[in-house]
């Protein structure tokens, strides 16, 4: 099973995301490059809305992740409460 990523600038913003998907994630390795987040997970990762809102205590834009997104790595399948990444086989 290949491994999928995630990768945020590390700063404010981005902690409650990190958070949000380590929580959804149990599989999910967190890594800090300089000035990075990198999570990576094997075959499937998760990043939830409602995790997200839980955390920061108000409604949340899942669109707003790209602002701090720097790269990621597996095919995206995107709506309003979730985005995931896999690998199709």
């Amino acid at each position: 099973m290949s491994n999928v990523f995630i990768a945020f600038q590390d700063n404010e913003d981005a902690r409650p995301i990190v958070e949000a998907i380590l929580a959804d994630n149990p599989a999910a390795q967190a890594t800090y490059p300089t000035g990075l987040v990198k999570i990576d997970a094997p075959g499937r990762l998760v990043v939830r809305r409602a995790t997200i809102e839980e955390l920061v205590g108000r409604p949340y834009d899942l669109q707003q992740i790209h602002v701090n997104l720097v790269t990621l790595s597996g095919h995206i399948d995107e709506d309003d409460d979730q985005l995931s990444l896999k690998w199709n086989n």
